[in-house]
């Protein structure tokens, strides 16, 4: 009687899968229905420098002629010191993930989502600027900016963005005259395509 009823649940599993096997295949199959686009070489940051945009409270990075990489700017959403990030690199449509800025003993870590322009997704992501962790782009060194499926792009060193954080802190509107003698205000909607004229906000040279 028990040698049939153990031959009895045997055949009834193999009709049957487990729970779990079925929970596990069912996952598989929507993770991959929404696999997310191959991930993105690390741009080549020879040459690159942070320059100020027309708006004072915003600082972008890149080489120069080119569209930027990165850009920092200072928000207030309701009425609070607000670090805005943006990662000029494709991202899949409602992405999110984690951007994490490492270097000079801090890591800060800021969430990104994938936002439309009207042209394409592109990172950007609020952090807290009295964040004791945005010390990483505060000091004098080197930092890496990296965000999953836009690889790595090394930050060379540069006070601009420790100057913005701490107006930010501060609630203080940054110098209205650009720095330096270049500016990258090139507001590409697409980054894989070129400024309809990057040259139209360069200084003359």
């Amino acid at each position: 009687m028990r040698l049939a009823l153990s031959l009895g649940l045997l055949l009834l599993s193999a009709c049957k899968p487990p729970a779990a096997d079925n929970y596990v295949e069912r996952v598989e199959l929507k993770e991959q229905s929404r696999m997310a686009s191959p991930s993105l070489p690390s741009p080549n940051v020879e040459g690159a420098v942070w320059a100020q945009a027309s708006d004072p409270m915003r600082i972008l990075y890149g080489i120069p002629g080119e569209v930027p990489m990165l850009a920092l700017a200072c928000r207030f959403p309701d009425d609070e010191p607000t670090l805005h990030v943006t990662r000029f690199s494709r991202a899949d449509p409602e992405a999110k993930a984690l951007m994490a800025f490492v270097g000079n003993g801090h890591i800060a870590r800021v969430p990104m989502d994938a936002v439309h322009n009207g042209r394409a997704w592109l990172w950007e992501g609020d952090i807290a600027a009295q964040t004791y962790a945005l010390g990483a782009l505060t000091g004098p060194r080197k930092v890496s900016a990296t965000l999953p499926g836009a690889g790595l792009v090394g930050l060379n060193a540069s006070p601009m963005p420790g100057e913005l954080i701490e107006l930010c802190r501060e609630g203080v509107p940054q110098r209205e005259e650009p720095s330096g003698d270049l500016e990258m205000e090139v507001y590409a909607a697409d980054p894989d395509q070129p400024a309809e004229d990057p040259s139209a906000d360069a200084p003359p040279g």
